[in-house]
Formats: C-alpha cells, sequence, structure tokens
C-alpha cells in the first residue's frame, strides 16, 4: 500500500474526478459512509446516541456532514457546528449544508459567544465526537478559533473519530505546534498520510482504518514513491530454501562488533544474524576479549584482532586481518559497540573504502563518517547505514528537531546524497533508497526502545544479505515482528535478547503467509 503526501493526494483526488469521472460530491459520500459506519462499530451501535460534528470550511468539513446524514439516518441525535471563514467554504461542503437544513438537523456557526456555549453543553452530553475540522491542507499555526475548539475537544475527554488526521497535525511531517485533536480512531481517506505513523502525530490517531473510498487502484497505485511495509509487502521479501542449500550457501557474515564494555552489541548483532538464517557467522573481536565471546557464544565463530590498547582495535595488522576476513564473506556487518577511539574509527573508514563486499554501517561505524558523509560513495556497494535519528542528524549535522521536522524528505535526501540505504531507527523505522523510494514500518511497539535492540536490527539485516535481494526490508519487517511477538510475552519489561529469540517465530510467520499467497 502506498502512503501520500498531502499534494499527492490532492493529485489522486483531482485524477479520479477529472481523469476518471468521479464526481466530488460522491466521494464525499463515501467518505461520509465510511466514518459513519466506523462511528457505529465503535460505539456499538448509534441509535439514540448524542454525537457532535464539527466541521471545517473545506472539503474535510464536507466528509464530516455527510457522515452526519448518515448517522442521523441510523438514529443519532446530531448536532453540527461549522468553524472557519463562511466564504471559504466549498461548493460541496455548502451542498451538504443545504440537505442537512433539508433533514432539519441542527447546524450552528461558531461565532457568538452563545454558540460555543451551545457547544459545550453538546460536548458535556456527547456520546461521541467527529472531528472533520481541519485536513490534509493543513501546515503551520492553527488559527485562534480552532486552537480553542480542538483544546475544548480534549478538555471534555470524549471518544473522537478524525476524519483522514486528527485536526491539528500535519499531514507530511507528523509535527504538533499548540495541540491537535487527541482521536481514539482515524479514518484515512484513500490512502495513509506519513502523519499516521510518525511522531509526534502518531500519538494522536488512536486506531487507524483505511478506505480508498472507490478511488480506482490504478490511481491509488500510481506515481507515489512512499510505500507502507505491511504483510502483504513482506511476503515477497525471503525465497523459498531449496532442498540443496548448506551453510555456506545461505550466507558468510563476517561481523566486526564490540569493544571493553560493550561485548554485549556484538553478541546480539552476531546472534540474530544465525537466527534469520544465515549458515556461518564469524565476529572479529579485540585479541584480549576473545575468551569472553567463546565462553558466550557457541554458534558464531570468532576471529581475534590486533589491539592498540586493551579492547580497542586498529592499526594495520588488524586492517590486514579484517581485509583476508572480508574476501571470504558474502557481506560484513560492521559497528555495534566498536568504540570510538581514533584508531578504530581510521579502521573503519580505510576497510569500508577498500572492501569489495556489501556492508551493514551500524553505529560507531556511522559516526567514523560524521563531517564526511561523502566519502562512503567509495564504498564498491551501495552500503547500508542503520542509525538511529541522533545519528542520523550528527552525519547530516542538523539537530534532532530539525531531522524530525520533515524526516521523510531528510532521510530520502540522505540516502541520495550519499548513494546508501538509509535503514533511520524510530517510533517508525523510515528506509530511503539512493533511488529515491521510501519504506514506512509500522511494525515494533515502545517496550523495544531498550538497549541492543538496533543491534539486532543490524544483525537481522546482515542475516538475510545473501538470501534476498531485499534484506533491509525483510530486515525492519521481522525484526518489528519479533519485537511485537516479544512485547506480548515480556510487555515493557522485553530486552534486546527477547527481540533476537523471537526472531525465528517471526520467520515463521511470514513463511505462514507466503503460504496463504
Amino acid at each position: 500500500m502506498k502512503i501520500a503526501l498531502a499534494k499527492q493526494m490532492h493529485e489522486i483526488d483531482d485524477t479520479a474526478i477529472n481523469d476518471f469521472g468521479l464526481i466530488e460530491l460522491a466521494l464525499m459520500e463515501s467518505a461520509g459512509h465510511r466514518v459513519a459506519q466506523a462511528a457505529k462499530n465503535f460505539l456499538n451501535g448509534v441509535d439514540k446516541k448524542s454525537i457532535c460534528i464539527l466541521a471545517g470550511s473545506g472539503n474535510n468539513g464536507g466528509d464530516a456532514l455527510a457522515a452526519a446524514r448518515y448517522l442521523s439516518n441510523a438514529g443519532a441525535r446530531v448536532k453540527i457546528f461549522l468553524v472557519g471563514n463562511k466564504n471559504h467554504r466549498t461548493d460541496s461542503l455548502n451542498t451538504q449544508i443545504r440537505i442537512l437544513r433539508g433533514m432539519t438537523v441542527e447546524i450552528q456557526q461558531l461565532e457568538s459567544d452563545r454558540a460555543w456555549e451551545r457547544l459545550q453543553i453538546t460536548l458535556r452530553f456527547a456520546d461521541a465526537v467527529v472531528d472533520g475540522i481541519l485536513g490534509t491542507g493543513f501546515f503551520g499555526e492553527i488559527r485562534p478559533s480552532a486552537l480553542r475548539l480542538i483544546r475544548l475537544i480534549n478538555s471534555m475527554s470524549k471518544p473522537v473519530i478524525s476524519i483522514d488526521i486528527p485536526s491539528g497535525v500535519e499531514s507530511d511531517t507528523g509535527f504538533v505546534g499548540e495541540t491537535a485533536v487527541h482521536a481514539n480512531c482515524t479514518v484515512a481517506l484513500g490512502l495513509p498520510k506519513p502523519c499516521h505513523f510518525i511522531c509526534p502525530g502518531a500519538n494522536y490517531v488512536g486506531k487507524l482504518i483505511i478506505d480508498d473510498i472507490g478511488i480506482p487502484q490504478k490511481i491509488l497505485n500510481g506515481d507515489i514513491h512512499q510505500t507502507l511495509l505491511d504483510d502483504e509487502l513482506a511476503v515477497t521479501f525471503l525465497p523459498a530454501r531449496s532442498k540443496d542449500v548448506h551453510k555456506g550457501s545461505c550466507g558468510k557474515i563476517l561481523v566486526v562488533a564490540g569493544s571493553r564494555g560493550m561485548t554485549g552489541a556484538a553478541c546480539l548483532a552476531s546472534m540474530s544474524a544465525l537466527k534469520v538464517g544465515a549458515g556461518l557467522v564469524t565476529l572479529a573481536v579485540p585479541e584480549s576479549l576473545n575468551d569472553l565471546y567463546e565462553v558466550k557464544l557457541t554458534e558464531v565463530m570468532t576471529s581475534l584482532l590486533d589491539e592498540t590498547k586493551s579492547g580497542i582495535i586498529g592499526g594495520n595488522k588488524a586492517i590486514g586481518a579484517l581485509t583476508d576476513l572480508a574476501a571470504k564473506a558474502d557481506a560484513i556487518l560492521i559497528g555495534p559497540g566498536l568504540g570510538r577511539a581514533t584508531e578504530t574509527l581510521d579502521l573503519v573508514n580505510k576497510i569500508v573504502s577498500t572492501v569489495d563486499k556489501p556492508l551493514i554501517l551500524d553505529a560507531d561505524a556511522i559516526f567514523a563518517f560524521n563531517g564526511k558523509g561523502e566519502d562512503l560513495k567509495n564504498c564498491k556497494h551501495v552500503p547500508i547505514l542503520t542509525p538511529h535519528l541522533g545519528e542520523l542528524a550528527a552525519l547530516l549535522n542538523i539537530s534532532v528537531e530539525e531531522l524530525r521536522r520533515s524526516l521523510i524528505e531528510n532521510v530520502r535526501k540522505a540516502a541520495q546524497d550519499f548513494r546508501a540505504i538509509i535503514v533511520a531507527k524510530s517510533e517508525c523505522t523510515v528506509i530511503a533508497y539512493p533511488n529515491g523510494e521510501i519504506f514506512i514500518s509500522p511494525l515494533g511497539n515502545s517496550s523495544m526502545a531498550t538497549a541492543g535492540s538496533g543491534d539486532v536490527l543490524a544483525g537481522t539485516i546482515a542475516g538475510l544479505m545473501k538470501l534476498t535481494p531485499f534484506a533491509p526490508l525483510a530486515g525492519v519487517y521481522l525484526h518489528g515482528t519479533a519485537g511485537n511477538f516479544a512485547h506480548v510475552e515480556k510487555s515493557e519489561g522485553l530486552v534486546a535478547s527477547d527481540i533476537m529469540e523471537n526472531l525465528p517465530k517471526a520467520i515463521k510467520k511470514l513463511r505462514q503467509l507466503q503460504e496463504k499467497n
């Protein structure tokens, strides 16, 4: 499923109307019917229940008015309050107003103090609220009347069904200024929008329902370069294993990770590569730490690297040893818990620029390129970077706030500028390719905000490198699915190894989905 930016959704609507002959009012009717159905389901029926409809002056408000009619016909006691400039109302919205007035449904414009007092009373006794105040065209600061209305809605703590997006949330960025409507349910029209997944906007969405409202799939599947990473897409990622595979053909992965005080990162990353099906994993470690790894790891092989100081790798001998190990590997993961000693960062830069093998760069290996991201273009293969937002912001030399303000476009630009695949980890994971394609994963949960979770993801991607050309996408999908399984078992007590242990269960789920398809 595609994810539409606001401008793209507007173009889709125009194409449906101008090129396919759909009538704007017909789309509004479909949207209103779907919103009314969502309200019925949410409230277990609406007969004799009081529902407050709040409508702005655009077509989002028109959708709310169409929903009001369907709810009224279903027996709900509907009261409608209009906000915004009367002169800015769309023709379709005015048509909806005329129909409702013919039905003698109560409609008031929020202009006078008396109208606001009536709204307060209505909200106090309402069973639910339909939010059609602001749509995808909203950007920047909320106008005073809309801001007052949103604050009033939130203060009443009533169930809210928002149309398309919660009012006050920016569609493309998820940005929220002073406040936004806290919805219990949001009905996305046509396609989902970035704000449904990217925080802070995602915190306001509640349950997300996506409905095409009758727009032809040919249009919805058009020239849009953001895609939702869902089950339907994931079943295409991982080919079935043939009967004659062996450990050598399933992927020989070299992991360069770990330093004194951060040995766990190396263990999580290397074991995760095995848990998703890699045949052989070799962990290259500082010589003085090898005995520890020999005890902690049974299935992972270790290779000793020369140290400049105890627990710190670097120098020509270590570079030479890694070059030899890399020649035998199918892919190399470098960075988890590696440390930031100058000699270690020099080693990272040397290996990344000279080794002719697919690379996954995580954590400290990404840090090695701060201030010189352009050097990533020297990689023999397109590298895969797995930064959290702090690491990505540092690589781009901007603040995390600047990065978040336009997350999708910033990640897209980084992938294009550095000729790299960027797996940006946050409340949702954004995967960007150098060709401009973006994938957004809704999988995962807040319990995964724990030390080592990113090391598991990096290892998961690395372990899939020989098995599928879609390793970054498959890795994010399996990692998020495993995290959800772990959350069911452990809730907030989840630790990174719980995610790792659930990776085989995530693969099993994917294989079952493939069988059904």
